[in-house]
């Protein structure tokens, strides 16, 4: 997700009841809940940098070493720039601990993926349940510390409350757009397996921005891959051809020793080979479209000259 919902959902657990715990426990949680997106600093070195994001620092170690190293610079500032109140070192780290693990529990949510066991394993796994950017998520999150701030401050009772109840609903909306995603990709299977015989050995039904109830659908199998999309009491409507995936092709097996090839088919989900202008890409499925550009693509051969 991106580090606006990840700052929210810090400060919505603080809202729940943290906060109170110690003095530094809402600047904890928030720091904490983008703490693993520091391999975004990865990204300066270009497109190799896919190979680093959402790795070792969303990983086990990580949840267990970057709490602990937060927990000790919120300690040294408070000496520096000393609280209001005892600083509590162990409520200081649980928040640390709750704030930093929320991170890849968010994160597992959409379709872009997270290796949740690198360094052990470098296996990918991705929810396909939330668009990166949920403006519903927003909503309810900006709700929830908005309101349970604003009772805070007028000495109002159970004041939390509101926070609570932003947490069950958001709860409940990933829930329902859980369901709507694996009723996507069970109704896409069969009808592709119907209508072109082909076996898809991965479909993705791909939230898209603001229309929860709607999806962006994707399958490969057989050498083929197809697109479609999904729309909630209406299912899956399947658009153009199987097209090859193109992992057979002869450009790409010369590069596949780049660094910059190398790195892109370790992050890749839905890897395909497709043409612009007479020059051959290496893209994803899910990457594949106006709205990104050229950004996740990578060029197999030289730009032509003349």
């Amino acid at each position: 997700m991106d580090n606006l919902t990840h700052s929210l959902a810090g400060a919505l657990l603080g809202h729940m009841g943290l906060r109170k715990r110690t003095p530094l426990a809402m600047p904890t949680l928030i720091i904490a809940a983008n703490l693993p997106d520091l391999d975004a600093f990865a990204t300066l070195s270009g497109i190799e940098s896919l190979a680093v994001r959402r790795g070792i620092t969303h990983g086990p170690l990580a949840m267990l070493v970057l709490p602990a190293i937060l927990t000790v610079i919120m300690l040294v500032w408070n000496r520096w720039r000393p609280a209001k109140g005892e600083v509590r070192a162990g409520w200081l780290l649980l928040c640390a601990y709750i704030g930093t693990l929320s991170h890849p529990a968010l994160d597992w949510l959409n379709s872009y993926g997270i290796r949740f066991l690198e360094p052990f394993s470098s296996r990918w796994f991705a929810g396909d349940t939330l668009f990166i950017i949920d403006l519903w998520v927003w909503g309810l999150l900006a709700l929830g510390v908005f309101t349970s701030w604003r009772w805070q401050k007028r000495g109002r009772r159970l004041a939390t409350a509101p926070a609570w109840t932003a947490f069950f609903l958001i709860c409940g909306y990933i829930f329902a757009n859980g369901l709507i995603t694996g009723s996507a990709e069970q109704q896409a299977k069969k009808i592709v397996s119907r209508q072109w015989a082909v076996e898809p050995g991965l479909v993705v039904a791909s939230p898209v921005p603001f229309k929860f109830w709607e999806r962006k659908m994707l399958w490969r199998g057989g050498g083929v891959y197809g697109s479609g999309s999904y729309a909630l009491f209406k299912g899956p409507r399947l658009v153009g051809k199987p097209k090859d995936t193109g992992l057979g092709d002869p450009r790409l097996a010369a590069a596949r020793e780049r660094p910059d090839v190398r790195a892109y088919l370790f992050w890749s989900r839905m890897p395909i080979v497709i043409e612009r202008e007479g020059r051959a890409y290496l893209a994803d499925q899910r990457f594949n479209g106006a709205l990104v550009g050229d950004r996740f693509m990578v060029p197999l051969e030289d730009a032509p000259t003349g």
